[in-house]
């Protein structure tokens, strides 16, 4: 059975919040939870002690008893005190937003490194939540065998988080090192490196499995893909490229993310191009394209060429097509991962991009053998 939540929106006045209000719905169905009431208001800005105000909370918490909600699910970043205060006065579990897409990436996570770095991003949010006012973490440990020097529940549950947190990101620096030796090798072998970046649910691992013919896991829904997936592409006279399929960005990522995911996304700051994949048929894609690029900028891969590749053009009644920028080079393709209108389109993109990185290398365009198991 499905968790009943109700979804919480205040608005600031910042334009986008209807499309973030879907997008809310969306992500709290990808955890799990059935949203059947949404409670919105307006604000210039938040309350300190309950974000939305006295008023408003006394109005949601009759909302949770009467249509027997199990949580309540902000969409916003919510304070400890916050949190905290909201709950004592909802009588239900309270989440906010980075919460939310935390348990999505936790439930998602597939590989050793993605399951570390989530549990690090977690740990890491979770130290801001330890506060004397949780009233379970206030106990003194007692009984023979648990005596200690007067130890709160509270100060070993931070000294043992901190000891938890100090292993993972040793553990993160060790896998850090492992990726930065097989990027090595790629680059010694001149290897022109791809990577597909976007928003979440544009249809990034849909295009990645229909131009490499791999079988990465693609589904209409909200962070599908959380671990990095590289496959060979072969093209031609151009040689072989390595492209890689990346974790989607979302408008207010939480930091916690952008730091434990660093790893992951360096696959992102080391590419040669960026096919930046926008989902044509969505109403806020000029948006999305916007928080995406915001978000590189965040992890210093700004600078990197991209190909903007408008996806889901089937969706968006469009035809497949491609415009040229300045240097003769393709700078957006439309096309339709799916059906594959218009992947000719992108192969031809991406094969001049290599071509051109060739030659300013110096290096003949030809595919290469790679020691990276990741692609044979």
């Amino acid at each position: 059975m499905s968790t009943r939540a109700i979804l919480v929106g205040v608005d600031f006045g910042k334009g986008d919040f209807e499309a973030s209000l879907d997008e809310l719905s969306l992500l709290s169905q990808s955890a799990g939870a059935e949203p059947i009431l949404t409670i919105t208001c307006k604000r210039s800005s938040p309350d300190a002690a309950l974000f939305v105000g006295s008023g408003k909370a006394d109005e949601i918490a009759h909302a949770v008893a009467d249509v027997e909600s199990d949580i309540v699910i902000f969409n916003h970043a919510l304070s400890p005190a916050q949190q905290r205060n909201l709950e004592r006065h909802l009588k239900v579990r309270v989440v906010d937003r980075t919460s939310l897409i935390l348990d999505i990436f936790a439930q998602r996570a597939r590989s050793h490194e993605g399951k570390v770095q989530i549990e690090l991003a977690q740990l890491q949010h979770l130290a801001t939540r330890l506060i004397r006012g949780w009233t379970h973490l206030e106990r003194q440990k007692g009984g023979i065998g648990l005596r200690g020097p007067g130890e709160t529940q509270l100060e070993t549950d931070r000294r043992l988080l901190g000891e938890r947190v100090k292993a993972l990101k040793a553990k993160m620096e060790k896998l850090h090192k492992q990726r930065e030796t097989q990027r090595r090798s790629r680059g010694r072998s001149q290897t022109f490196s791809v990577s597909l970046v976007g928003y979440t649910n544009a249809g990034k691992s849909t295009l990645f499995n229909s131009l490499t013919k791999a079988d990465a896991y693609a589904a209409d829904q909200l962070f599908a893909t959380l671990d990095t997936t590289s496959r060979r592409l072969y093209l031609g006279d151009a040689g072989g490229v390595v492209i890689s399929d990346t974790v989607g960005f979302i408008r207010e990522l939480p930091h916690q993310l952008v730091a434990a995911f660093r790893a992951t996304l360096e696959e992102t700051i080391h590419a040669d191009l960026l096919i930046h994949v926008v989902d044509a048929s969505s109403p806020v894609r000029s948006d999305q394209i916007l928080q995406v690029n915001h978000v590189l900028k965040e992890i210093g891969a700004d600078h990197i060429p991209q190909l903007l590749v408008w996806n889901k053009i089937d969706l968006a009644s469009m035809e497949p097509r491609f415009e040229i920028g300045e240097y003769d080079k393709i700078e957006r393709v439309f096309l339709s991962a799916r059906t594959g209108a218009g992947m000719e389109y992108l192969r031809h993109a991406v094969a001049d991009y290599a071509k051109l990185d060739a030659i300013k290398r110096g290096t003949p365009a030809v595919e290469v053998e790679l020691n990276d198991a990741r692609f044979n």
